[in-house]
């Protein structure tokens, strides 16, 4: 019995190891310490994915929807800054990056942030096609930056950085989402109007060929990666 035991204890921490989160924001030029100003979410002990675009926590993966928000400090960030997520691993999963912003009413550590239409993305890394395959250059990386729009209006957000990784996303549900928000004071801002706006959930449906796909057994008449969700807002 202690041999079972001791096996499914080293299965489950393979299995954490084969993943990651994204505890910490990058902002200042600065990596913020887990969890001070990115929700804490429900795989922090167990690193596993969300699989499920319809649930109401596929928004944030909070540990808890109601009080985690409340319990998660705001920074303050210029609009026009560089800002990130740093992983607790390499994303070494071959995926497609993006970040989202929504403004956060009636606050960044408020439940009710990012419940609405509110949500436009801002930066996607997607992967490249060469030579009849896709290459993901990111799979060595632990971190990934990108800049708020300098015409974003000034106020709070919530900024959700995502990877979805691809390496067994031939099947419905099979891709796996990695997700983080932090919650900001964005100053300095401009009279832009971001746009197109999406909920979350809802921005995907899964049958995406961005997401259902078999990134090794491409048809021979592969035009190139779609990025699923909406286009780009870049102020």
């Amino acid at each position: 019995m202690k041999t079972i035991f001791a096996a499914l204890a080293i299965v489950s921490a393979q299995l954490a190891a084969a993943h990651y989160t994204l505890p910490d924001l990058i902002a200042n030029g600065t990596v913020t310490p887990d969890w001070v100003y990115v929700r804490t979410t429900q795989n922090h002990y167990s690193n596993a994915p969300i699989t499920d675009v319809n649930s109401t926590e596929f928004r944030c993966y909070e540990l808890d929807m109601n009080t985690t928000p409340g319990q998660t400090s705001i920074a303050t960030v210029e609009a026009g800054s560089t800002i990130g997520f740093k992983a607790d691993n390499s994303f070494y999963h071959p995926g497609y990056f993006s970040a989202y912003m929504s403004p956060a009413s009636p606050a960044a550590n408020s439940p009710e942030a990012g419940t609405g239409k509110t949500w436009f993305k801002i930066w996607e890394d997607p992967p490249v096609f060469e030579n009849g395959q896709l290459v993901f250059p990111s799979t060595s990386i632990n971190e990934i930056t990108f800049t708020i729009p300098k015409s974003l209006p000034s106020g709070q957000y919530l900024v959700r950085g995502e990877q979805i990784a691809l390496h067994v996303a031939s099947s419905v549900g099979g891709a796996q989402f990695y997700i983080g928000c932090a919650q900001l004071n964005v100053i300095n801002g401009g009279e832009g109007k971001p746009g197109p706006l999406v909920f979350i959930p809802g921005v995907y449906t899964g049958y995406e060929p961005g997401i259902l796909i078999n990134i090794y057994n491409l048809p021979k008449d592969y035009p190139g990666y779609t990025s699923p969700g909406p286009a780009v807002w870049r102020g």
